[in-house]
């Protein structure tokens, strides 16, 4: 398993937690300091479309028009921190963020 996500996110890092608390294995991988090549954001964009990005970020409001305008895929590689947290990728199974529906999927009834 793999959770893309950055090491400052609280919500990655209570998901990271809660799956390793479980027994998941699972690997970290920070986006800004591993940067996402052009197939894994394809990749990303191609399970989640446009809520693959999190427009309601400091980070989107910051864009231009052109970028606001822009694909997902050019709005993440321009600024991976712009991607909702965390991407989960579970084999061949992919998550969008981390709430309840998605730690019992992962984790099992609570």
């Amino acid at each position: 398993m793999i959770l893309y996500g950055i090491s400052t996110c609280d919500t990655c890092k209570k998901a990271l937690k809660e799956l390793e608390r479980a027994g998941k294995d699972v690997t970290f991988r920070d986006i800004r300091a591993e940067p996402l090549d052009r197939s894994e954001i394809d990749r990303i964009v191609q399970e989640f479309g446009s809520r693959a990005v999190n427009t309601q970020s400091t980070t989107y409001r910051s864009f231009n028009d052109f970028l606001k305008a822009s694909e997902p895929e050019v709005q993440i590689a321009a600024q991976p921190t712009v991607m909702k947290r965390p991407v989960i990728q579970d084999e061949d199974r992919w998550y969008l963020g981390w709430d309840s529906a998605t730690a019992e999927t992962l984790l099992g009834p609570r």
